[in-house]
């Protein structure tokens, strides 16, 4: 992992996150002050099991898996963090310890809040707090909304999101699928036979070639009219 000065990016970082969007620039200024960067090359974790939950965690570009390890000693994934997503924000107001382990899929570049960092703005910045409850508000209700969506759109429509998510995060048109087809199933609420059927069914209109688990991207434009 390399780890960069506090600052640098702040700013896009948090343009990414519902939560801050809402923020006046005032105080997203004062956030890009506490705002600090790391580099994660594939393979990588962003956090193990055990660790101190003491930070909010921002994908600012690439992808990584969330997973825990069950009793048979088999991995269970979790979700997976993309280019915008965060892990981590009740770690801003609360003391607790991860139960899940965090592996960059791709090269990753994350924006990390401390809790202590924070903590000692809001205390500073009662403005602040009022809207980062009123952010948490909204949150959850876009929370419940991508829910529905998750439940209504096709697999075929989250399938081609995860393939185009996928390769602008290597910045590559051919790449091999950074997680097996039973884990991408797992992500996106479907069977591992589905994800065949549809990658197939996606080769034929030649949006894409397929073989096994390495896909070029043919074209980008058809994947998106299907999202």
């Amino acid at each position: 992992m390399t780890e960069h000065d506090h600052g640098h990016t702040g700013d896009s970082c948090l343009s990414l996150v519902t939560i801050f969007q809402s923020l006046p620039e005032k105080d997203l200024s004062f956030l890009d002050d506490i705002v600090s960067e790391h580099h994660f090359k594939s393979g990588e974790y962003l956090f193990h099991a055990g660790d101190n939950a003491d930070s909010l965690k921002i994908i600012s570009h690439g992808q990584a898996k969330v997973f825990q390890i069950a009793a048979n000693g088999k991995e269970q994934m979790l979700r997976i963090l993309q280019t915008g997503d965060f892990d981590g924000e009740a770690a801003l107001f609360e003391n607790w310890e991860r139960n899940s382990f965090a592996e960059a899929l791709m090269d990753t570049d994350v924006c990390e809040i401390s809790r202590d960092y924070f903590q000692n703005l809001m205390a500073s910045s009662p403005k602040l707090a009022v809207n980062m409850v009123n952010a948490f508000g909204q949150r959850i209700t876009q929370l419940e909304a991508q829910n529905t969506e998750v439940t209504t759109s096709s697999v075929e429509s989250r399938l081609a999101n995860y393939l185009l998510e996928t390769s602008a995060g290597l910045k590559e048109d051919s790449f091999k699928l950074p997680l097996k087809k039973k884990d991408i199933a797992t992500y996106l609420g479907t069977t591992p036979e589905t994800i065949s059927r549809k990658l197939t069914k996606m080769s034929e209109a030649q949006l894409l070639e397929n073989k096994g688990l390495k896909v070029k991207i043919i074209d980008p434009d058809g994947l998106s009219m299907l999202v």
